[in-house]
């Protein structure tokens, strides 16, 4: 058994600390501060993790000396770096551009254009396709102002009934030129947050008013024009994340139509809800598509606190059903943005003051400790734990490899002894730490 160790521990300035254990047979003996994993009993499938491909992570890798665009890359998506296999790309304009924008401003779609696009977007992509192919997943915020009652970009509004069928079109057309660059969109969302009025790009729709045009509308467009886009719902925070979804899917229709779920962690844990969900709608996608804490300035002590909000949430989302976990902005500049409505955030990577190079926040290592270990195509796996002060996930890889990962957020150290078939490993988890373990048979 070849069992290799990878440690993150900012206190101790140790970031992806690599060794090798050796276990020993496990007797029985040992009853104390016990973690078992069961490979044998499997959950759900995991399509991997990712990050947001905004205009505004394409700005900022644009400004990037050649050889650090090279590197950054390799840093994301190569299996030596974070290993990520999805990507969320806005359809329009976000709060994360440099302005507002749309790609048609006529009631015929005959200006239809991704045009703006290609100056920051699309280059990024292709760049990244170099190291691997992505799945990517799309999502609008908002609909062009025409279409809404009150024909902004901004501040919610509604999209109108009259043009449910012609937004359907404008969408089916982005996926198209899309493929037309070569860039498949595995998912498509309805509306980034359908349930915020904000000062960025936004727009409302009742439960009944998504469902309508999902089912109704892109969905029929989509089958239409033959594209094999999967349609998710709500891409909104997780507290209404159950509620939403089984008053939208309550029809033959809708079920058909709509194959999962999106979410956003901002309103806290909520798992219990993804575990409803999965419970209730065993088959569907329920994908988390955004998270990101605010911008810190690199103080230590929220370096440890934002990194910890990272791995508590993956953990809680992948422990109760999640089947991949999207970040937001690749990479921003050294004041979170740029942003046209001043929304900054922090980044896993952000350029350093002089745009010569970028800087690693931690939460880049934390989010590593999983997307290193646990593969695409993984099934999570059952484990016990003797305590709460360690936060656990397990997974089995394509490979039959298995990916185990702990959490210890508290300020005292803890010892476990971590058992999996016949053999048991003694070791001590770090206060404020994350490990993770690979086991190749």
């Amino acid at each position: 058994m070849n069992i290799v160790k990878l440690e993150t521990n900012y206190k101790r300035n140790l970031f992806f600390s690599t060794s090798h254990i050796k276990p020993k047979k496990y007797s029985n003996k040992t009853e104390r501060e016990i973690i078992n994993v069961y490979p044998e009993i499997t959950y759900q499938s995991f399509l991997g993790f990712g990050g947001a491909f905004t205009e505004s992570s394409g700005i900022a890798f644009n400004l990037l000396p050649t050889d650090k665009k090279s590197k950054l890359l390799e840093d994301y998506f190569s299996i030596k770096g974070l290993n990520y296999s999805l990507g969320r790309l806005p359809i329009g304009s976000s709060d994360f551009s440099k302005k507002s924008y749309s790609y048609s401003e006529k009631v015929d779609l005959s200006d239809f254009s991704i045009e703006k696009d290609y100056e920051y977007i699309i280059p990024f992509l292709k760049e990244a396709f170099k190291i691997k192919p992505l799945k990517l997943l799309s999502s609008p915020w908002s609909p062009p102002s025409f279409m809404k009652n009150n024909k902004r970009l901004i501040l919610g509004g509604k999209l109108l009934p009259k043009y449910y069928e012609l937004y359907a079109n404008y969408l089916a057309k982005y996926i198209n030129s899309y493929i037309d660059n070569g860039f498949n969109i595995e998912f498509i969302t309805v509306q980034n947050e359908p349930n915020a009025v904000q000062p960025w790009e936004s727009c409302l729709y009742s439960p009944e008013e998504e469902c309508e045009f999902a089912a109704n509308y892109l969905y029929p467009t989509f089958i239409r024009n033959n594209i094999n886009t999967k349609i998710l719902i709500w891409d909104h925070n997780k507290e209404k994340l159950y509620t939403r979804a089984i008053s939208e899917l309550n029809s033959s229709k809708a079920n058909q139509a709509i194959s999962g779920f999106a979410y956003h962690y901002y309103t806290g844990d909520h798992f219990e809800n993804i575990k409803l969900l999965r419970d209730e709608f065993p088959t569907k996608y329920i994908i988390h598509t955004e998270g990101c804490t605010g911008y810190s300035h690199f103080k230590k002590e929220d370096e440890i606190i934002n990194a910890e909000i990272y791995a508590h949430d993956i953990i809680g989302d992948l422990n109760n059903g999640s089947n991949g976990y999207i970040d937001w902005n690749l990479i921003l500049d050294f004041n979170g943005g740029p942003n046209h409505k001043f929304n900054y955030c922090n980044s896993p990577i952000m350029l350093n003051k002089e745009k010569t190079d970028y800087i690693k926040n931690l939460s880049y290592y934390y989010i590593g400790q999983f997307s290193k270990f646990i593969l695409p195509g993984a099934k999570r796996i059952a484990f016990s734990k003797y305590t709460d002060n360690i936060e656990v996930t397990a997974f089995k890889n394509p490979n039959n490899s298995i990916a185990i990962v702990l959490l210890n957020k508290n300020d005292f150290n803890k010892e476990y002894n971590l058992v999996i078939d016949d053999y048991i490993i003694h070791d001590n988890l770090d206060s404020h730490a994350i490990v993770s373990y690979l086991i190749e048979n």
